[in-house]
């Protein structure tokens, strides 16, 4: 077994209201920052034993579509890399 940090992002689909960016994006701009647009994202990051990079990929994937992610409104990325990296 190798172990592995998996890195998971979660964010909204396009489409779906960011309630919490727009707050922010706000409260940027009465700051007096000017940006084009803002969203809001969730980082995971999970260390785990795994027989390769792939099976890790795998059940970190598994796990994002049980509980970290809800697929009908985000969107999510999974990476691993190699702890002792």
């Amino acid at each position: 077994m190798t172990a592995y940090t998996a890195t998971v992002t979660v964010s909204l689909k396009t489409g779906v209201l960011d309630p919490e960016a727009e707050t922010t994006a706000r409260s940027l701009d009465r700051l007096g920052f000017d940006i084009e647009d803002l969203r809001s994202m969730d980082r995971f990051e999970i260390d785990l034993d795994a027989e390769s990079a792939d099976a890790a990929a795998e059940r970190v994937t598994e796990m994002t579509e049980r509980l970290l992610a809800n697929p009908t409104i985000h969107d999510y990325e999974v990476s691993v890399a190699d702890r002792d990296a």
